[in-house]
């Protein structure tokens, strides 16, 4: 298995643990609002490559943190809390706030099929390791007070700038939309560890310290977090590609000066979802939820299918045209998948590795779902069984996670309560819908006269089509 790690910039074989075990941190959410569709793609995707493990064989150990305390409104380290920005729009406490939205965020994961990590952890449950490792940098000489803040010294590494090779004039005031002037700070690019009594005028949450009452920076929490469940050696820190900088680098200025050692292996940045006016983010306005997308008639799995058609190191585009495709696949997807009738048949074990080859290799790749989908495709075209399709088409979605063979099985049942065909020998059910949609696929490659003939082959059956705005309905006498 290749996969692609963003700070060597290139794609590497994945060598897990000797036993086979491998740890995996994922960014959470922070719990001030919904969740937006462009978030859950990096959940989607963080998701996939989760299952994929599993299907491979690891015994994954997955942690995601909740931040519900110490995330600003700039990653510069400046502006509101988002959780106390939360409280103040929807008058209530920050608990109540973290509470609701940490709950709504695992409902959308429920609905796209997203797994829940092994370990889930609330930034508030961790203030002692927060002041332990301040206090183990500050003693290592990584960290200084000023101002009535503890702030990491980046001057102190030989190299900072993990994933992008920025220079220092980059970080200008001015230059970045996320970085603002701080008097205190040594160097523009050192970062706060723990804010005390300069930031938590209005503060809701904040707790005793060796340096006084405040509360934690939003960088030091993955770092504690991940040392707290996985230990000080891990394996894929997983998180969307907005978070590389500064907040994955700056975890690992945090954690290695810490450690003394390497602290990650592997990481894995899923890219943007975009609309027509950019990158959707919460504070454009571009809020489109789960919820929304229900609202609208969208199956969130629709939304999932959306997802795997694109690599996740592509930036996506995101429209209701290109949503209403995906729906319109997916459909035919699951009618294709109503069509197959396993009838007892032994599994092809020969046309099932042919098949699964194709999944792994598309996976193996940098975890392609997009050539793996094809691969789920490419199931129907095997010179094999309906056994071993429906086998295949099983296996695939223990990672794609489509529910198929589920919906499959709801659509014949709805199909035979709509139409009356309850009754009907399954045998000449099967050939009446493989003919409809083999009539479906000449009329779409504009082969009518190979249509007009399946018609007439039906009708001298005693079977008539007729064509509706919900698709080909039959009758039979």
């Amino acid at each position: 298995m290749y996969i692609y790690n963003s700070a060597s910039r290139r794609k590497e074989v994945f060598t897990p643990r000797e036993d086979g075990r491998v740890t995996i941190y994922t960014c959470g959410p922070t719990v001030y609002h919904f969740a937006h569709i462009g978030n859950l793609r990096t959940y989607a995707m963080e998701d996939v490559l989760e299952k994929y493990l599993r299907y491979l064989g690891y015994d994954v150990d997955r942690v995601m943190n909740i931040t519900d305390v110490g995330h600003l409104s700039s990653d510069g380290d400046t502006g509101e809390d988002k959780m106390l920005k939360g409280a103040k729009r929807e008058h209530k406490t920050v608990m109540e706030i973290a509470q609701f939205y940490t709950d709504a965020f695992f409902a959308d994961c429920k609905k796209l099929n997203i797994r829940i990590p092994d370990t889930v952890e609330p930034a508030t449950n961790c203030i002692p390791e927060f002041i332990d490792m301040v206090e183990t940098l500050l003693k290592k000489g990584y960290a200084y007070e000023a101002g009535g803040n503890i702030y990491f010294d980046t001057s102190k590494l030989e190299k900072y700038y993990v994933f992008n090779d920025f220079e220092e004039e980059d970080l200008a005031v001015g230059v970045r939309e996320s970085v603002e002037e701080d008097g205190n700070k040594k160097n523009k690019a050192d970062f706060v560890l723990w804010f005390t009594k300069s930031k938590f005028d209005d503060q809701e949450l904040k707790w005793p310290s060796p340096w006084g009452i405040g509360y934690p920076g939003w960088h030091i929490e993955c770092s504690c977090i991940a040392r707290k469940h996985l230990g000080e050696y891990l394996d894929i820190h997983c998180g969307g590609i907005d978070n590389a900088f500064p907040h994955h680098t700056n975890e690992i200025a945090q954690s290695e000066s810490t450690f003394g050692h390497e602290w990650c292996k592997y990481w894995f940045h899923v890219h943007h979802l975009n609309t027509s006016s950019g990158k959707m983010s919460k504070s454009k306005g571009e809020f489109l939820t789960v919820s929304l997308l229900e609202d609208k008639g969208y199956d969130p799995i629709v939304y999932r299918f959306f997802c795997l058609q694109s690599h996740y190191r592509k930036n996506l585009v995101f429209s209701w045209e290109n949503l209403d495709n995906a729906r319109i696949a997916f459909d035919k997807l699951i009618s294709r998948v109503a069509q197959l009738d396993a009838k007892g048949e032994a599994i092809d074990s020969e046309a099932f590795d042919e098949g699964k080859k194709r999944f792994l290799t598309a996976l193996d790749n940098d975890l392609n779902t997009s050539l793996a989908v094809t691969a789920l495709y490419d199931v129907f075209k095997l010179k094999c069984n309906d056994a071993t399709k429906l086998a295949l088409i099983a296996d695939f979605d223990k990672v794609l996670s489509l529910d198929l063979i589920e919906k499959a099985s709801k659509l014949e049942k709805n199909e035979n309560k709509e139409s009356g065909t309850e009754d009907i020998d399954p045998v000449l059910l099967k050939y009446i819908n493989e003919m409809i949609e083999a009539r479906r696929e000449a009329k779409r490659e504009k082969n009518f006269a190979e249509a007009d003939r399946i018609r007439d082959e039906l009708l001298a059956k005693g079977i008539t089509l007729l064509d509706t705005r919900e698709g080909t309905k039959f009758s039979i006498g």
